[in-house]
């Protein structure tokens, strides 16, 4: 699934490509789970609009409109924002990834999966987005109005201080892993980052949140968002479906520390990388740089 930094990295990177342009056509397919607002509603209100800013909020992101209405955005499990031209192997369906090399890709065609296409008066390139499990979700706010998913996201991981996480912790027998990934909690931090972070923090994930001291969540503060921030330098992790809005993929996924690495060495201490589950969740971890 696509966190913070895959997200963030999108809108930096799409933005040039939406801000200051009047849409001119919507095409979409038919209504389904994907769209919070209705296909027909949405043509109704987003053509002839002009995109004035792209924001992010946790994962969700935000096309600001003239008129004062938002497009809101998620990419959900397996959600690509991406531009008409970009070549990637992972817009092709399993079959084509197995059988045809990057370098013989043609130009990308909308398929069924391709939900949303923006098209815009200045004749450019077009905005695609394509999810093939269709978890992403678009909706259009009319001025003013805001959405449940937005309203219960907790500090932006990017903004959240050591004392704001204790706060959180205090009383919590959760795992501290199951804390940190809750989106009211801490808005952006998915399954990777949880992982990472804790690692850099020196702590075992399982440990209880409410166990956590105030050193323990400055240090795992720290160490989330040096790894968010060092993906989002890197171009976010590009492990399953993330592409970049070109087409280009990520680097993290080759800094990792233990995220999908069970039985490598740690990268530390050379000890095996272990895997467990944690609320349902596979997670990664060192269990001697890990002790506390």
């Amino acid at each position: 699934m696509p966190e913070l930094p895959e997200v963030e990295v999108t809108r930096r990177r799409i933005a040039p490509l939406l801000v200051g342009r009047e849409i001119s056509k919507v095409r979409t397919t038919r209504a389904s789970y994907f769209f919070l607002t209705p296909p027909a509603a949405l043509r109704r209100g987003l053509v002839g609009q002009r995109i004035v800013a792209l924001r992010r909020q946790g994962k969700y992101l935000l096309a600001e409109l003239q008129a004062g209405a938002r497009l809101m955005l998620h990419l959900g499990m397996s959600g690509q924002l991406f531009t008409d031209s970009a070549r990637s192997v992972r817009l092709l369906s399993a079959s084509a990834r197995s059988a045809l090399p990057p370098e013989r890709q043609a130009r990308f065609e909308a398929d069924r999966h391709t939900h949303l296409r923006l098209e815009f008066a200045d004749g450019g390139e077009s905005v695609l987005f394509r999810d093939v499990r269709k978890f992403g979700k678009v909706r259009l706010l009319a001025p003013g109005e805001s959405d449940p998913r937005l309203d219960k996201l907790g500090v932006d991981a990017l903004s959240i201080r050591g004392e704001d996480l204790y706060a959180a912790a205090r009383g919590r027998r959760a795992a501290v892993k199951n804390l940190i990934l809750q989106q009211s909690v801490i808005a952006g931090v998915g399954n990777i980052y949880a992982d990472e972070g804790l690692f850099l923090a020196g702590i075992r994930p399982t440990r209880a949140a409410r166990r956590l001291t105030r050193p323990d969540c400055r240090r795992l503060v720290e160490g989330l968002q040096r790894v968010l921030k060092r993906s989002i330098e890197t171009g976010g992790s590009s492990i399953s479906d993330f592409v970049s809005p070109d087409g280009g993929d990520g680097g993290y996924q080759d800094e990792r520390r233990v995220y999908a690495r069970a039985g490598q060495p740690c990268r530390v201490c050379a000890g095996p990388i272990r895997k467990t589950v944690v609320g349902q969740r596979g997670t990664h971890y060192c269990p001697r740089c890990q002790k506390r």
